[in-house]
């Protein structure tokens, strides 16, 4: 009779590239179990024999004591009656079997190895690219799963016999690290141009940047522009080298002691920024900081991030004796419109111009992966580019889905979506696809994601938009074609994040989507379901002139609303003077092509609105970058906050409460709710005209388009019964309408629903594009 069982045990999720099969080998010692484990691609098998008593305590290791970066989904125990009699207990090879896939994202430097990494006795002293089980590049270097070193761009480089001593024995820190490596045979660092190597290369970049130039630096998922981010003359020069004149650089600091010196972090910012994904996390400035004004003008925020890579480290501290600043401007290395460079052509191309140096180095980037950026939110992470760290781990939904569907994303901010069943994968941050080199990135993306996960999407969804570049790469895939609505694909996704599939009603307030009457849509109300959505309101529908000018230079919207609210040519003319929004031949030039519709298309764009107001109140007229009125309308909304509104149980007070507003939603006669926006629009004008202060006004527009927000709200939902709003769309990046938004919808009942790790933006929408299409498929199926 056998004194011994054996068990056969399934683990799925985030059980490759973390170290996860050297971990249960130590599991297996540590329990005196005989058996295996093997890698097969969607989940790790493990074979176990042993006593009953030591298979639990293996079992409950299994569970309770995974790898620190593993995440596991669900673990399938079964006993087997039948089995052969194990001898030891061994990592086999990795065999490969169709499922759901699970791909590690790029894990940032680990503590043992940064300890090592300074360590003058370590063999691995000042490495470039030291990593282990629990840390290093993951999805950046896969060419195929499973993730082993052989389909990883880390194949290119034989491991020496010291290394190859560690990989294989579980008693080390890199047993089964599959990127293992070290000075004598990994990956070396070189000046693009220059005949220096490895050290000297690494000197001279620190040099270049001490002096006050500028560098181009190879990392994980790409290239940075990097200088001293104390140096104002450093960073304007970059500023005009990259055609970038006010939007915020993002900041690498050299440890958390840097950040705190600079910017005020709460301890639950503190976790994220150290974490293991180290992402960008948007801060406010301390007056006191070293950091340069230029960095982020006008801007009471500054995005921070710690060095998560071994080369970005020693950037900071080598033994050369240079002196280093401990702030540099880390931000995306491409050309304006182009996606971040990830090989040495890209960056003898576009970068030359733009640096002075370029470090470089010869591990080969399979798919870029830009820094992830965050805020926070009532103390949780509060998404604005989901990447590095964090993709291309998949969304998952409580629907019973059976199908493989593909998204191409939105026209801005640019990310995909692969759905495979149950599970939805939103892919590194692409770009924007005005750029056809971003168009290409996008294509390449998408075939190595398909390759990495196993799919073959049977329907591709994408924007309504008939001339966008993500629709023609849509047509050319040669799929069925499914065209989903902008603003419904923001409200999709909204509720896909928090694994909701009853009716809602969206909020969905952004910049532009085409809509289904072929107008601009932006600022909407609509009851969503997985199955469709009908349209229940909208803001006040008004004329917005000068075609694509009119997102960049806000004054153009304030101009048309002028004359659309008063009718009257004499008065908005005054007006448009008394405001000094533009000179008098510019302001007739509107007034006419309002008239003849000449380049004018009726549109409810809340991004158009906020551009407006700003305008309205001489806070920016135009935009150098995308959303920067807007934002810059809501710090100084919140500056007035900060020094004026009195908060308590009771709600807030200040002097606004005074100004009085006619009724700020009613329905048409379609029956369509609308938010009157003109009449709010309108007041500001006013109170702006006979002086009032512009912050004040800045605040009173938020709190007022709140207010319209939850009485429209409170009218769909008596006419609907339901009770639950969701709400998506880049405006709603604004944490002042947020944080308003979600304080009256709770104050009449609402159950509120909002992102967190998926962006509001359109970073977001191939997950909504994806879930229509899934439901789609999944229907067609049931039809059929």
């Amino acid at each position: 009779m056998k004194n011994y069982k054996t068990l056969l045990i399934r683990v799925y999720g985030i059980v490759q590239g973390v170290g996860f099969r050297p971990t249960v080998s130590r599991h297996a010692d540590k329990n005196r179990i005989l058996g295996s484990v093997c890698n097969k691609g969607p989940y790790v098998e493990i074979w176990a024999q042993g006593a009953e008593s030591r298979l639990e305590g293996f079992v409950y290791d299994l569970e309770h004591n995974p790898p620190k970066r593993s995440s596991i989904l669900k673990i399938d125990v079964h006993e087997v009656e039948e089995s052969k009699e194990f001898k030891d207990f061994e990592i086999i090879e990795s065999e490969h079997v169709q499922g759901e896939i699970f791909v590690s994202p790029d894990i940032a430097i680990c503590p043992e190895c940064i300890k090592e990494l300074f360590d003058k006795n370590n063999r691995r002293y000042l490495h470039p690219f030291i990593n282990c089980t629990c840390c290093g590049p993951r999805l950046t270097i896969l060419d195929s799963m499973p993730y082993d070193r052989v389909r990883t761009s880390m194949g290119e480089f034989p491991m020496c016999p010291e290394c190859e001593y560690e990989y294989t024995h579980a008693e080390t820190r890199r047993y089964d690290a599959q990127p293992v490596c070290c000075n004598e045979c990994g990956p070396e660092v070189y000046i693009i141009g220059r005949d220096k190597r490895g050290r000297a290369a690494i000197t001279y970049t620190r040099q270049v940047i001490h002096d006050g130039g500028i560098a181009a630096i190879k990392g994980i998922g790409g290239f940075h522009l990097c200088c001293d981010a104390s140096n104002q003359q450093a960073v304007e020069r970059l500023r005009k080298l990259k055609t970038r004149p006010a939007k915020p650089f993002a900041i690498m600091m050299k440890d958390m002691e840097t950040v705190e010196r600079e910017c005020e972090v709460t301890k639950v910012q503190k976790e994220v920024l150290d974490g293991h994904q180290k992402p960008i996390i948007l801060l406010n400035r301390k007056p006191s900081g070293r950091v340069c004004d230029v960095v982020s003008p006008d801007n009471p925020k500054v995005g921070v991030m710690l060095p998560y890579a071994p080369l970005q480290l020693l950037i900071f501290t080598y033994d050369d004796d240079i002196v280093m600043p401990d702030c540099l401007v880390m931000t995306s290395g491409n050309t304006s419109g182009a996606p971040i460079c990830r090989d040495d052509n890209d960056a003898i191309k576009e970068l030359s111009k733009l640096s002075d140096v370029i470090l470089s180095h010869n591990r080969m980037i399979r798919i870029r992966a830009d820094d992830s950026v965050m805020d926070f939110f009532e103390e949780k992470p509060y998404m604005i580019r989901r990447s590095r760290g964090y993709a291309p781990l998949p969304f998952m939904v409580s629907k019973g889905f059976k199908g493989e569907v593909l998204a191409v994303g939105g026209e801005l901010k640019n990310t995909f979506c692969i759905g495979k069943n149950d599970l939805f994968y939103q892919s590194p941050y692409i770009g924007d696809m005005e750029d056809l080199r971003t168009v290409k990135a996008l294509k390449e993306s998408i075939t190595r994601l398909e390759t990495l996960l196993e799919t073959k999407p049977t329907v591709v969804a994408c924007d309504m938009h008939p001339k966008y570049n993500t629709t023609y790469v849509a047509q050319e895939i040669g799929l069925p074609m499914l065209q989903v609505q902008h603003h419904y694909a923001h409200i999709l996704s909204c509720m896909a994040e928090n694994d909701y599939s009853d009716p809602v009603i969206g909020v969905s307030f952004d910049g532009t989507g085409y809509g289904t009457d072929g107008t601009i849509w932006g600022g909407e109300l609509l009851k969503a379901t997985y199955d469709g959505f009908e349209r229940l309101g909208s803001i006040k529908p008004f004329a917005q002139i000068g075609g694509d000018l009119s997102a960049k230079e806000g004054w153009r919207i304030a101009v048309s609303m002028i004359y659309g609210i008063y009718k009257d040519k004499v008065k908005a003319a005054e007006i448009v003077k008394q405001l000094k929004l533009c000179d008098e031949k510019n302001c007739s030039v509107q007034f006419m092509m309002a008239d003849n519709k000449i380049n004018s298309i009726i549109s409810t764009s809340a991004g158009r609105l906020f551009d407006a107001v700003s305008a309205v109140l001489n806070i920016r007229k135009q935009s150098s970058f995308e959303g920067e009125a807007s934002m810059t309308l809501e710090f100084k909304a919140e500056a007035y906050e900060e020094k004026n509104v009195i908060h308590n149980g009771d709600g807030n007070f200040c002097e606004l409460d005074s100004i009085e507003l006619p009724k700020l939603v009613y329905e048409n006669s379609d029956g369509k709710l609308i938010m009157a926006a003109d009449v709010l629009v309108k007041k500001i004008i006013e109170e702006t005209l006979v002086g009032k202060d512009s912050e004040m006004l800045a605040y009173f527009f938020h709190e007022k388009l709140s207010d319209m927000i939850a009485a429209a709200c409170a009218y769909a939902s008596e006419k609907s019964g339901i009770k639950t709003i969701a709400l998506s769309g880049g405006v709603y990046q604004n944490q002042l309408l947020l944080k308003m938004s979600i304080e009256r919808l709770r104050k009449k009942g609402f159950r509120v629903l909002t992102h967190s790790l998926l962006p509001p933006n359109d970073g977001g929408i191939a997950i909504g594009q994806a879930i229509a299409a899934m439901k789609y498929v999944n229907k067609s199926t049931l039809e059929v």
